[in-house]
């Protein structure tokens, strides 16, 4: 009897052990919209949740961690665009623009892209990402990040435009994701 209670509770703790080390440290369960089964989050902010300042033009304006999950058989590339609907003037502002990922890309590191990933020209006129930074004394604004699966790569030159990379997704998007960030300068 006591040696099968102490042969319960080893495979307890394996058990245990195993589904902690599983997990990547980077990443936290946190609530997602998704439009099918593909999944993105960050484990600096939760959906509909305020983006630290570290990820805003307040601070280090670099990207934050991003997890990619689900992405269907059949998908061949990746996309995101970060932008900012409720930007001044009513035109929705573009803060981050890339496309070409590989299928398997699970994270995006902080302050980094994945090494096959191309880079779009954002509102600010530049590549890369360029972080929230609503004018002071206006409400939260909303930074939608959008993600989708594909089925094929794109042929788009670096530096397209959003308008661009819609065009070229048309007809071959196997699923999307979004992940709502807010931001507010006082």
């Amino acid at each position: 009897m006591r040696l099968a209670i102490i042969a319960i509770i080893v495979i307890a703790i394996i058990a245990l052990l195993y589904f902690v080390l599983k997990r990547s440290p980077d990443v936290e369960d946190v609530e997602i919209e998704s439009m099918g089964n593909l999944v993105i989050k960050s484990s600096a902010f939760k959906n509909n949740d305020f983006i630290p300042a570290r990820h805003t033009c307040d601070g280090d304006n670099v990207n934050p961690f991003i997890e990619i999950l689900n992405a269907p058989a059949g998908t061949k590339s990746i996309a995101l665009i970060m932008d900012d609907p409720d930007a001044t003037g009513g035109v929705t502002w573009d803060h981050w623009i890339l496309w070409n990922m590989e299928p398997k890309t699970h994270y995006i590191p902080e302050d980094s892209i994945p090494g096959n990933a191309i880079l779009g020209t954002t509102s600010f006129g530049k590549t890369g990402y360029g972080g929230p930074c609503p004018p002071k004394g206006s409400k939260p604004h909303r930074y939608m990040f959008k993600v989708y699966a594909l089925d094929s790569v794109l042929v788009l030159d670096e530096g397209a435009s959003k308008s661009e990379l819609m065009r070229a997704m048309e007809g071959h998007v196997l699923d999307e994701g979004l992940l709502t960030g807010l931001y507010q300068r006082k």
